[in-house]
């Protein structure tokens, strides 16, 4: 141990010993991240944000249903922006655009498909699945006849539900009443191309929280049962299988 404490000595007394100029000089810039050089609009986060998410968190006590079907408390509307500030700001800049794609899953209809064979496709998958159409909203025919927008393309919203699996969901999350029923979109873009798009309902980045956030297997099944549902009959929708 003794004959280090020279050394040690030596590197503390370093800076004392160089000349006021070297000192000044502005230290050699650090390698660039190689695992981002091609992502663009990469930013940090803003660290006062990023603290006040930290003691969002810190003080949140996550509620416990006494009962099935048990409301939870509202968020302090502060506290409730200074999450949502938070968690974006720790996520790569983007648009509105990227942010409502990064939380929807969707697939393009294949070529040659029309809009009608789309619907036809989705609505046979669902009946096999037993899942049960509960409403329909053709958006774009109230654009068109309320706003006079002709220009407006095809896009209609079907509304499907599981009874049981939505049970056991409310049961546990009456909150989640604002999601249900589950809504499949299909729509022309822009190039006249036909999307079928939901609601990312893959659960499975609660692999990585402790505790998978209080969601029971019973209820994981369930809600794995819906995404797994709702993903075949969009992909049946998006290939027009029969």
């Amino acid at each position: 141990m003794k004959r280090h404490i020279p050394t040690l000595i030596a590197a503390l007394m370093l800076p004392a010993m160089l000349p006021i100029s070297a000192l000044a000089q502005t230290p050699p810039a650090a390698p660039a991240n190689p695992y981002l050089v091609n992502i663009p609009g990469i930013t940090l986060p803003n660290i006062s944000t990023y603290l006040g998410l930290i003691g969002s968190i810190a003080t949140f006590k996550p509620s416990m249903a006494a009962k099935p079907y048990s409301m939870s408390a509202s968020l302090p509307r502060e506290q409730k922006k200074a999450l949502m500030q938070g968690m974006m700001a720790m996520m790569p800049s983007m648009g509105i655009r990227d942010a409502m794609s990064f939380m929807s899953t969707k697939y393009k209809a294949k070529d040659g498909l029309t809009f009608d064979e789309v619907v036809q496709s989705m609505e046979l998958r669902a009946n096999v699945l037993n899942f049960k159409k509960v409403g329909h909203s053709p958006m774009w025919k109230d654009i068109q006849a309320v706003l006079g927008d002709k220009e407006a393309p095809r896009m209609e919203v079907f509304h499907y539900c599981d009874i049981a699996a939505g049970r056991e969901v409310l049961r546990a999350a009456p909150e989640t009443i604002a999601y249900l029923p589950c809504r499949i979109a299909i729509m022309e873009d822009a190039n006249k191309a036909i999307w079928v798009i939901t609601l990312d309902w893959d659960l499975a980045w609660l692999d990585t929280v402790q505790s998978k956030m209080g969601i029971n297997p019973e209820l994981s099944k369930y809600a794995n049962d819906i995404q797994v549902k709702m993903d075949s009959i969009m992909q049946a929708a998006a290939n027009g299988e029969l």
